[in-house]
């Protein structure tokens, strides 16, 4: 039945999320549509679009190392590069594998503790090591590479940090038992 709580395992009504829940998505929401609809916004010419386009761009200045080399859209250039983007593909394909099994499958890597976070962290590195290797000459800047370092970058991290921010309120880990409430 849609829209009830369940068991371990099972969908959880979206009016059970705990806040993080959906704080998380929101900001997840903002990173995806923010790199895209800037280049829209400041092309369009309208009042105000293109001062939060302007705001926008501010921030991926400030959280992107390679702004410049972001897609061009329109005349305008996408807010962050392609390795940045890649890392939010990675982190939105988590968190719709994760609102589907609920944390049940085994490359959750938070349930490891810190062998988890270890595991995490070294695919995280792909990030940086790309763009380490960007100082080469025989490593060419190239969008579907960093998309890609970047896409594995973002699976590392969604693979440890969506439970952490997705859980459920008043469940405790199904132990063989079903699930239980904390009382």
């Amino acid at each position: 039945m849609r829209g009830l709580a369940m068991t371990s395992g099972s969908r959880v009504s979206p009016m059970r999320r705990p806040w993080s829940s959906w704080l998380a998505d929101l900001v997840l929401a903002a990173l995806v549509s923010g790199p895209i609809a800037a280049p829209f916004l400041a092309a369009s010419g309208l009042p105000l679009l293109p001062q939060i386009a302007d705001i926008i761009y501010a921030m991926g200045v400030h959280v992107c190392p390679q702004p410049e080399l972001g897609v061009p859209m329109v005349g305008h250039l996408m807010a962050v590069c392609m390795r940045c983007y890649g890392t939010v593909m990675g982190l939105v394909m988590m968190r719709v594998i994760y609102g589907r099994d609920r944390g049940q499958a085994a490359f959750w890597l938070e349930r490891y503790g810190l062998v988890g976070f270890g595991i995490a962290f070294m695919l995280c590195m792909f990030y940086p090591i790309e763009l380490a290797l960007q100082g080469f000459d025989w490593w060419p800047v190239d969008n579907l590479r960093m998309t890609l370092f970047g896409w594995l970058a973002g699976i590392g991290l969604g693979a440890y940090i969506m439970p952490l921010f997705h859980g459920t309120i008043g469940t405790l880990p199904d132990m063989g038992q079903g699930s239980q409430s904390v009382e």
